[in-house]
């Protein structure tokens, strides 16, 4: 490896990054920038992978749409469980990206077969929470 992959603030890594945050503010809004800010204080070359390597170079391929590929993350992050805070960020994306709750629903449901309904009840009361909170927001975020 060279110090360059290292050097998270190099003319390289910053584009990188920034073009990372604006595929992740256009799916996950507000919610994963926050997500990377918390990482400042405690650790940001995982905030710099996560926008560059994350969203910049992997969710921004052309091989699925953003749709197929919040449905992949959603069942993913069910099968993983412990995943709870995670899920919900993608829980809001997933709607962010046009999926109904009912499919969300039916994902967490469809990801019961291969993990388990108790990874796939966490997960439904994971989306309960987030549906929740777009309800009791006026702007629906």
């Amino acid at each position: 490896m060279t110090a360059s992959q290292h050097d998270i603030d190099s003319p390289e890594n910053l584009e990188r990054r920034r073009h990372g945050q604006e595929v992740l503010a256009r799916i996950d809004g507000h919610q994963g920038e926050a997500v990377i800010d918390s990482l400042a204080g405690i650790n940001p070359a995982m905030g710099h992978h996560i926008a560059a390597f994350a969203f910049g170079d992997i969710y921004d391929r052309p091989g699925l749409d953003a749709r197929s590929r919040q449905l992949v993350t959603l069942g993913v992050l069910t099968a993983l469980g412990g995943c709870e805070p995670q899920l919900k960020v993608h829980i809001g994306a997933a709607l962010n990206v046009g999926i109904s709750r009912e499919e969300i629903c039916e994902a967490l449901l469809h990801s019961a077969v291969y993990c388990g309904f108790p990874k796939a009840l966490n997960a439904t009361f994971a989306a309960r929470e987030v549906f929740d909170q777009r309800d009791a927001d006026p702007l629906g975020r």
